[in-house]
């Protein structure tokens, strides 16, 4: 009975417009993915960014450019991410009558890498830490915050987030291999995408020599990724219109 109630619920008016909201969020983070490779491509971007070895390079970078130095750093990464959340959630409670346990386990291991990599996150760090050194008055100053600069710098480079986000995806997919909900073609592209970026993440996970193919990963794991999100997007939608 309490099971039924549940379902009840998750069928009414109020879950068709989370489900509208979750569709509508991933369709957006989608455009924000595609607006992260945009301006990779505009004039005066890859010479402005290509040389960021250094936490004074970073430096560098934001008092000229502070939103291609957040953007460097991650932010509209972040940003997408967090459009993500509306719509894991709505997959467990779309794909939890079918297979309530492993739906569980995916929301819980995306819920567990945003936080991780929500935490890692250095972008808004660094930019203080610029103004800081910009307006520093001696040598001993400036020594001090590229010397903290450093230590964001290595403490940012933590990619474990976003292995649990892929992983949580690959789980979800898995599901709706199973299931009706999503259809097999949905469930196909999100094992495929969310597949190849676990194992890019393995990759650079590796030295530097490890690492040749890691772009044609990159690459095909992003395509394949957008189609899922565009899928599922597509089909949340729908839910939410009853």
């Amino acid at each position: 009975m309490i099971r039924e109630t549940m379902e009840d619920e998750t069928a009414g008016p109020g879950w068709r417009a989370f489900y509208k909201v979750a569709g509508a969020a991933v369709l957006l983070a989608v455009l924000v993915a595609l607006a992260e490779i945009a301006i990779g491509f505009l004039p005066g971007v890859a010479q402005a960014t290509q040389r960021m070895a250094t936490p004074i390079d970073w430096f560098t970078l934001f008092a000229s450019h502070w939103f291609l130095g957040l953007r460097s750093l991650g932010l509209l990464n972040l940003i997408g991410a967090a459009l993500l959340t509306p719509a894991f959630l709505a997959m467990y409670f779309a794909l939890r009558r079918e297979n309530e346990p492993w739906a569980a386990m995916g929301a819980i291991l995306f819920f567990m890498g945003m936080a991780v990599y929500l935490a890692g996150s250095r972008a808004f760090a660094m930019l203080a830490l610029s103004s800081q050194y910009a307006s520093a008055a001696t040598d001993a100053q400036r020594a001090l915050l590229a010397a903290a600069g450093q230590a964001m710098l290595t403490e940012g480079s933590n990619r474990l987030g976003l292995f649990l986000i892929g992983a949580a995806g690959l789980v979800l997919s898995v599901v709706m291999l199973r299931g009706k909900v999503f259809g097999r073609a949905t469930g196909y592209a999100g094992v495929a995408g969310n597949g190849l970026m676990l194992v890019l993440e393995i990759i650079l996970a590796f030295p530097p020599a490890w690492r040749d193919a890691w772009m044609s990963v990159a690459m095909c794991a992003g395509v394949a990724i957008m189609v899922w999100y565009v899928l599922v997007g597509g089909r949340l939608l729908r839910m939410g219109a009853g």
